[in-house]
């Protein structure tokens, strides 16, 4: 099985075409016209991967069904069906990190496209994403974007000051820019990917670079690299476990003068060998 998908809504032409439509597909599905009952089913039934809402629903409507889900379980995917929702609604949603949406009505490639991005994204999911993209930070996303979206070349600035907020751009950061400044996901991802002061990956509290460029490493930076790999107990583009180092190796650090070359956060080190390296990192422990 691919995984379960819970599907919500008060219509029960959408609630039988979905389970029409992804049942062959190979995902579990449960249906259910009424948010109470859905929280329900999410009690008895925590293995679902994606949460398929309808944004309008009698009783309880989809945002506060959404704002429910999100506390009972932080990490489920959520894609909203939606029909012509307002500009509030939609803030709302993206603030509870929705993974997409579907416009209705849809076609059954649409859906299945919409379920199988939002399973994928699931599985990728990590739990440092899920601890930094809280709905706090999602509403003070907001705020950045709002200052931005009116003026010209406003996407660079608020990927500088997005990455500052949360201190990576991961998947769910990159949607939420594109959807507030109504541009594509691969432009955003584009842009991200180009820049290399923009990263994709989760940061310690203290970011350690090693040159590895040619002045540097005729110096031995590589052993200064093994040496601060074996000491914080991680691989080049990992993050120690309690958060406070990440390691990272670069090209040039246009320092050629000082090499071999260590920066830690914004302080440079320059002529450092593999015992200095260790008294270093100390400083920042």
């Amino acid at each position: 099985m691919k995984g379960n998908i819970l599907v919500v809504d008060d219509e029960q032409v959408v609630l039988k075409s979905c389970e029409r439509i992804l049942k062959p597909e190979g995902y579990g599905v449960d249906t259910s016209g009424s948010p109470a009952e859905a929280l329900e089913m999410m009690d008895r039934n925590g293995s679902y991967d994606l949460v398929i809402t309808d944004i309008k629903m009698p009783g309880m409507d989809g945002i506060e069904f959404m704002r429910r889900v999100r506390q009972k379980r932080p990490d489920v995917s959520i894609v909203l069906i939606t029909g012509y929702p307002s500009q509030e609604s939609i803030r709302e949603a993206l603030a509870l990190r929705i993974v997409d949406y579907l416009p209705k009505p849809f076609s059954p490639a649409l859906l299945i496209e919409v379920a199988q991005k939002a399973m994928e994204f699931s599985k990728k999911t990590q739990k440092p994403e899920v601890q930094d993209y809280t709905e706090e930070t999602a509403a003070k996303l907001d705020d950045i974007i709002n200052r931005y979206k009116t003026k010209p070349g406003s996407l660079i600035p608020v990927l500088q000051e997005a990455q500052e907020l949360v201190g990576y751009l991961p998947p769910a950061v990159q949607r939420h820019i594109a959807r507030g400044l109504n541009l594509p996901v691969s432009e955003v991802h584009g842009v991200v990917s180009f820049y290399s002061f923009f990263t994709m990956k989760p940061k310690g509290r203290h970011n350690v670079r090693v040159c590895l460029g040619t002045a540097c490493y005729v110096k031995r930076s590589e052993e200064i690299l093994a040496k601060l790999r074996d000491r914080l107990k991680i691989d080049i583009g990992e993050v120690t476990p309690d958060r406070k180092f990440s390691l990272e190796s670069v090209r040039c650090l246009g320092a050629c003068g000082l090499a071999p070359v260590v920066v830690v956060d914004k302080d440079t080190h320059g002529s450092v060998n593999p015992v200095k390296a260790l008294d270093i990192l100390a400083q920042y422990e």
